[in-house]
């Protein structure tokens, strides 16, 4: 018996989807505590993901998700001297949960 792979089929197998990595942003920061006031740079989304987990344009990816769940408001960012900073937004925290739940078993 041989097994045959080609590379379409394992990247779509390995790699997260976009819903995925909405959701894992915001289980990260969840995790953290970083609610309203407590926030941490936004450099530190990208930190923990796996390169060959996020697919051709790996960061990047990240990167635009994240602005995206920015403009959402499920994300809220401090300016600050030395980075923006970003943190949950407490207000819209039965969505954040409700994707969390739906995308990770973790929650």
């Amino acid at each position: 018996m041989y097994l045959t792979l080609n590379s379409q089929s394992t990247e779509s197998e390995l790699m997260l989807s976009e819903p995925q990595i909405r959701a894992t942003i915001l289980f990260k920061l969840h995790k953290r505590g970083n609610w309203a006031a407590s926030h941490t740079a936004f450099e530190n989304i990208k930190k923990g993901f796996n390169e060959r987990d996020l697919g051709k344009h790996g960061t990047k990816t990240v990167d635009k998700i994240a602005k995206e769940l920015i403009r959402e408001g499920l994300i809220i960012t401090k300016p600050t001297h030395y980075g923006m900073q970003v943190s949950l937004n407490p207000r819209q925290s039965g969505r954040i949960v409700a994707i969390m739940k739906t995308y990770l078993s973790d929650v």
